[in-house]
């Protein structure tokens, strides 16, 4: 076997330029065949990059502040208006039952506020729940008898005539009484006047009662 044996026309040695390329062509080769064994999707999906720009938009957090503020002073108007509205109905409530109480204590006070006939009857009748209500003694008997005997009945009758009309203070009413007695004896609640025959029955009868111990025993002038 020959060494070194050279072919004419041809050079077996390799320079180091010549190994350098084979080199690149060789990485080159790689290359081209890992590129073409990627599938198609992974290539065009590789390739393709959206280029749309980002959307920004303004910052909603100043406004959506804003619509809490809102709805939070609507809430509390239709509040306030609520509460306004409940108290209004709640006072007009209050004064209509004030009005009807107040009405039904006058229906009562009425139904039970006697009435009397406006004559004799009626006068003794109001005159003894009078005496009765201010503890004075007395009867309608003992009222009665003695209205007949000193006037007949008649409230403006008045003795002009006695020793009381002659020192200027006639005997005045049904039951003929004279002023300075009238004024000692008159029983409250009942009108000031001699001639109101109510306030003149029960004067009468307080003067008898601290006198005599009651109208009843009296059985002629006192």
């Amino acid at each position: 076997m020959l060494k070194n044996a050279k072919i004419p026309g041809h050079s077996l040695a390799l320079t180091k330029t010549h190994k350098l390329s084979f080199a690149g062509v060789a990485a080159f080769g790689a290359a081209a065949l890992a590129f073409s064994l990627v599938p198609a999707e992974a290539q065009t999906a590789t390739q393709t990059v959206s280029a749309a720009p980002a959307a920004f938009s303004q910052n909603p957090a100043p406004a959506a502040k804003a619509s809490v503020t809102n709805q939070a002073a609507d809430a509390e108007k239709k509040a306030a208006a609520a509460a306004a509205k409940k108290k209004a109905e709640q006072e007009r409530a209050k004064k209509e039952a004030a009005s009807r109480s107040a009405k039904r204590a006058a229906q009562v006070k009425a139904a039970a506020a006697k009435s009397y006939p406006n004559n004799l009857d009626g006068w003794i009748r109001e005159a003894l729940d009078i005496m009765k209500k201010h503890k004075i003694p007395g009867t309608y008997h003992g009222l009665h008898k003695n209205i007949m005997r000193e006037s007949s009945g008649n409230p403006n009758a008045i003795n002009d005539w006695d020793i009381n009309a002659k020192n200027g203070v006639p005997s005045i009413g049904l039951l003929q009484v004279i002023k300075p007695t009238f004024d000692a004896y008159h029983v409250p609640g009942t009108k000031k006047s001699q001639y109101d025959p109510v306030a003149n029955l029960t004067a009468a009868a307080n003067y008898a009662a601290d006198r005599y111990g009651s109208i009843d025993n009296v059985n002629s002038a006192y």
